[in-house]
């Protein structure tokens, strides 16, 4: 076998086919994954359900840069990639009268297990991305943005390269777009599957040609960004929203969420239930609900825990977690987490918790891109310690110091890798303190099996 046969295989399994994920009838009000089949990912497609309206509108209309933010304000749109900015505050931040190149770049660079809903969007509906990064650039003056991709979903990447190539042929990209005097360049980027390079400044970094390490802010990327130059960075599902809202207005999108949590969020259901998959859903929509479309926790089992963003939010018990809505607010402040990139994974009672946040304490110890020193250090005694708890080697004192250790990491890194490593580690502690305990004392787990 052929080295690049050998590649082609690796990456055929991150190739995402949807059929069981996101090509399902269980969404409530879908706006971007509305109406996708797998293979109506084209222009013609696209257009077809209305694409590309409502940057016509903006360039035909005469709607000024003013206008559409306060649009995207008025939405409650917030930042779909995990940290819940308020986007049209964000674009706010960029200096429209700089007389140099300024630059937009989507984060496409999705690392955060449990979460696959942007390789999906890019895969199966790549021209709503496209066509909110050109209301993106239209609004905030900017002339020539860059999307980077995951290096480990590759053929997304080709199929988002394609829906470039056809809308630059249409006229929705490049010079005097739609007639107007608005041009926009927009190319793809490729990275290499590093998680670090989800943080925006080393993500910089790597457009740059550079090691995908953070950079001290500030400066921000708002003053200071790819190239030195003024730059935005969105998520994928972020920029993917942006033409409903044109089209619909900023109010009908905040009414279908709740107040400061506009519009709908893809969440990324794993674990213990019946579907995995992406679901659609309005914000604020209950846990409880998006637990039934997902078809319960498997086989029947009890709820244990959730962790309800990605694997770097803090877990929290089952009892509590069917009492939140899904979004920014409630699970910030009853449930004592975070929403995150949306990635919901469940565990049943069957799961040791133990040996889960071995898993999770090993990734972040394997993905510290080391420039940190709490971190770089932190995120290999973290995952000691839970493997010497978990293989019965554990001390009286450990959970102290494995407490004391993560409250040292967090807040003294210049990006927040090291407190996503420790966040998971105070949270399982807190939640399931008797479960450690036990493994410390009778050198056995509490639950009968893990599966």
């Amino acid at each position: 076998m052929t080295t690049s046969s050998q590649a082609l295989q690796v990456l055929s399994q991150f190739q995402t086919t949807a059929v069981e994920t996101c090509f399902h009838d269980r969404h409530i009000g879908p706006q971007i994954l509305a109406g996708l089949d797998g293979k109506n990912w084209s222009l013609q497609d696209y257009v077809a359900r209305g694409g590309y309206q409502a940057l016509r509108k903006i360039l035909t209309t005469g709607m000024t840069q003013d206008e559409v933010i306060a649009t995207v304000k008025e939405s409650g749109l917030r930042g779909r990639g995990g940290a819940g900015f308020p986007t049209g505050l964000k674009w706010s931040f960029m200096p429209r009268q700089f007389p140099g190149q300024k630059y937009l770049v989507c984060n496409s660079d999705e690392g955060e297990p449990g979460t696959c809903k942007d390789r999906e969007i890019l895969q199966h509906n790549p021209h709503i991305v496209i066509e909110g990064m050109a209301i993106a650039a239209f609004a905030m003056g900017i002339s020539v943005g860059y999307n980077y991709i995951h290096g480990e979903i590759f053929q997304t990447y080709e199929r988002f390269e394609a829906a470039l190539e056809e809308a630059r042929a249409a006229g929705f990209l490049g010079d005097n777009i739609l007639g107007s005097t608005f041009s926009f360049q927009l190319h793809a980027a490729h990275g290499f599957g590093a998680y670090i390079c989800g943080e925006e400044t080393a993500l910089l970094e790597s457009l740059e040609g550079k090691k995908g390490q953070p950079r001290f802010k500030p400066p921000f990327p708002a003053s200071f960004g790819l190239y030195g130059k003024p730059t935005t960075i969105n998520n994928t599902e972020t920029f993917a929203a942006v033409p409903w809202i044109i089209n619909n207005g900023g109010q009908a999108y905040l009414e279908c969420g709740k107040p400061n949590n506009g519009g709908t969020k893809i969440f990324s259901v794993s674990g213990d239930v019946e579907r995995p998959g992406n679901y659609e859903v309005p914000m604020g929509t209950p846990f409880s609900t998006l637990l039934e479309l997902a078809g319960g926790v498997r086989k029947g089992r009890k709820l244990k825990a959730v962790i309800p963003g990605g694997s770097s939010s803090p877990v929290v018990p089952g009892d509590l977690m069917m009492k939140l809505t899904m979004d920014y607010d409630s699970i910030a402040k009853d449930g004592g987490s975070m929403l995150g990139s949306g990635a919901v994974i469940v565990l049943d009672d069957s799961r040791c918790m133990v040996k889960s946040l071995l898993r999770l304490s090993y990734f972040y110890m394997h993905e510290s891109c080391g420039q940190c020193t709490p971190c770089r250090e932190g995120t290999g005694w973290l995952w000691r310690m839970v493997d010497r708890i978990e293989r019965g080697e554990g001390r009286e004192s450990d959970l102290a110091l494995l407490d004391n250790v993560a409250e040292n990491i967090m807040g003294r890194t210049i990006c927040a890798l090291g407190d996503a490593a420790a966040m998971p580690v105070r949270g399982m502690i807190k939640h399931f303190r008797h479960e450690f305990e036990h493994h410390i004392t009778h050198k056995t787990c509490t639950v009968s099996a893990y599966v």
